[in-house]
């Protein structure tokens, strides 16, 4: 009987299927890619994190150097090149390479070098990598992804920005240390350009489930006033410049922020982030990549929510806006 029912089922022609596996690409063997590499292996993110820099023997350094440590991370493979074709068939790219920020040098006035770098690089990344999410956080990000978006001919929920995902880490953690709660319980998003136009959108900010500006001043620090949302605020902008000057690179925050994006697209989580993407009447915003909370998952950016604003919110953002629309039309986009 058992035998008639393997024949009738064909039990020794059925194929397993292959198990799908998960390929991250980072463009940029640097302070900022190599760490997002760590970050990405120490949380499990991908199978496989393939590397590509111009700098053949750094990448191979970077390579060896990760790949030794894997006998204490979730198992996964580690590979690089000066090759373009080391990304093969990725699932997400993370554009990390770019002109270096020097201090005092707002990331504005990295956006020639940077674009030209992209204008040489993407196009061959997408060629080998066609279906890929690509999530660019070089900077200035908002005019690069702006830029790329038009370099590279992809759809726009297909490409887009690490954004202010990074500096509303940082004002939640500025947020937590006032009133004395953990990081997790604090609800905060800054929109806008990931510069010095952001602004927080303290209207929608929540602790708990408390709306922040009704917040009662639980804690030793006091009430959060004006004057201390306007000082968080100063610091968030200028957190990273700080960094800058003091060790020459922002990178173990903005490798975890990237690494969250990651994960958000591979086990398309639907997670809310303010990425920067490209924005067609969002508030009577349109044709500029800037900063709102978002959807992202594995098809990368899905829907951008309306949030509430205040007026002063409002008139903030398309102040962003047009900033960042200003310098993509400096360079032609």
């Amino acid at each position: 009987m058992a035998d008639a029912i393997d024949d009738e089922l064909d039990l020794g022609s059925v194929v397993p299927p292959q198990r799908r596996t998960s390929k991250l690409g980072i463009v940029g063997a640097g302070a900022v890619g190599s760490t997002m590499a760590y970050a990405a292996l120490m949380r499990g993110a991908a199978r496989t994190v393939a590397l590509l820099d111009v700098n053949k023997q750094k990448v191979e350094a970077e390579v060896l150097d990760l790949s030794h440590g894997i006998q204490f991370m979730s198992m996964a493979e580690v590979v690089g090149s000066d090759d373009v074709s080391v990304l093969a068939d990725c699932d997400i790219v993370v554009f990390t390479a770019g002109a270096k920020q020097r201090p005092g040098q707002s990331r504005l006035d990295l956006a020639e070098a940077t674009i030209s770098l992209v204008r040489n690089v993407l196009p061959g990344i997408v060629e080998v990598a066609p279906n890929a999410t690509y999530v660019m956080v070089t900077n200035p990000v908002d005019v690069v992804t702006y830029a790329a978006l038009q370099i590279s001919g992809l759809p726009p929920q297909q490409l887009f920005g690490s954004g202010t995902v990074l500096d509303s880490s940082r004002l939640r953690y500025l947020i937590a240390r006032h009133t004395g709660v953990a990081v997790q319980n604090v609800h905060a998003y800054v929109a806008g350009e990931h510069g010095d136009s952001e602004l927080p959108l303290w209207s929608s900010a929540s602790i708990g489930s408390v709306p922040l500006l009704e917040w009662d001043g639980i804690g030793e620090n006091g009430p959060l006033t004006r004057e201390v949302r306007d000082a968080m605020a100063r610091e968030v902008v200028e957190s990273a410049y700080r960094i800058i000057e003091g060790k020459g690179a922002t990178n173990y925050a903005i490798a975890l922020a990237g690494s969250r994006i990651i994960e958000a697209v591979l086990k398309d989580e639907k997670r809310i982030l303010p990425v920067s993407s490209l924005l067609t009447d969002y508030l009577g915003i349109s044709d500029v990549c800037l900063s709102v909370p978002t959807i992202v998952g594995s098809r990368g950016v899905a829907e951008r929510l309306a949030v509430p604003m205040s007026s002063d919110e409002l008139t903030g953002l398309r102040r962003s806006a047009e900033a960042v629309r200003s310098v993509a039309r400096r360079f032609g986009f």
